[in-house]
């Protein structure tokens, strides 16, 4: 947890020296860098109640109305005039207002357009994922809502490496595991047939969220295998959408069947498959990941 802790404050100290965030002349503006946050919400949401303001930045009432004052005397804003009490007063900017957000928005572009100037797409790619992760995983609420699409170079592989640490990390399951998946993706790579196999990845803001792979075991049997979902992504639906995304496939290319193997101690994804229509048909005790443990074999009929 220390070095946990000091990590995060030494990228903080980097980001805020980085941006100019203790500047008092915010990007050689005249304001600082609250008051260019608060100079850009008054853009984007205008006419806006300072009541609004304050929700949506978290500020203290008195902070905030003490930028206002100032945003006043400098005449950046007007307040409209219907209501008695100030605080019921819609804020618009004014031409000098806009004027100042526009000079502000241009710069911090600019400064932000040179930072990836210095990048390659790869690296730009690498960035944008990092800093939106970063976000999902402090305030998961905050993703946009996710999409489910067919897999890209690079994914199949990202896929092993994130359900290898996250049952690492759950049930301590670790090389057996990781080798077997890794054994999974590698024949579905090899040996892929488009008309017939599939792997979805479930994406908030760019960022992957979950996958499934949908394989061909042949006499028109299919197998579900891989599901997983990202602990941030957790309790939207990804998990049952990419289910019925993996079985509507299964019977547009008229399967007659789709089977899967998964454990008892899963309950979340048991949950999952019985919602769809899936059966447990068997069970076995096994040691594949080190100590005992019951594995299940699920299946859903589709097509007679």
């Amino acid at each position: 947890m220390e070095q946990a802790i000091a990590t995060i404050r030494t990228f903080n100290r980097f980001f805020t020296r980085h941006v100019g965030a203790i500047d008092a002349r915010f990007l050689d503006s005249d304001a600082n860098l609250p008051e260019a946050r608060l100079l850009f919400e008054i853009a984007r949401l205008e006419p806006v109640l300072a009541s609004t303001l304050q929700a949506e930045l978290d500020l203290d009432r008195g902070y905030l109305s003490r930028m206002i004052a100032r945003f006043e005397k400098k005449e950046w804003i007007v307040r409209d005039q219907e209501a008695a009490d100030a605080r019921a007063r819609p804020i618009r900017l004014t031409a000098a207002g806009r004027a100042a957000f526009d000079q502000l928005d241009s710069r911090q572009r600019a400064v932000v357009a040179q930072d990836l100037d210095r990048l390659d797409n790869v690296e730009q790619q690498d960035l944008l994922q990092a800093l939106t992760r970063a976000r999902l995983l402090l305030d998961p609420a905050s993703g946009g809502p996710f999409i489910i699409r067919p897999f890209r170079t690079g994914e199949v592989s990202q896929v092993v490496t994130r359900q290898s640490i996250l049952y690492a990390a759950s049930h301590g399951w670790g090389r057996p595991l990781e080798t077997l998946e890794a054994e999974t993706v590698a024949a579905f790579l090899r040996d892929f047939k488009p008309d017939r196999e599939q792997c979805w990845i479930a994406e908030i803001d760019g960022v992957m969220a979950g996958a499934i792979f949908l394989t061909d075991e042949g006499d028109g049997l299919a197998r579900l295998r891989l599901l997983h979902v990202e602990p941030f992504a957790r309790r939207r639906g990804i998990g049952d959408a990419l289910v019925a995304t993996c079985l509507q496939f299964a019977r547009d290319k008229h399967y007659r069947a789709v089977t899967l193997w998964t454990h008892k101690i899963l309950e979340p994804a048991r949950r999952i498959y019985a919602r769809h229509g899936f059966v447990c048909v068997s069970s076995d005790v096994h040691t594949v990941f080190g100590d005992p443990i019951e594995g299940e074999t699920w299946r859903i009929a589709l097509h007679p």
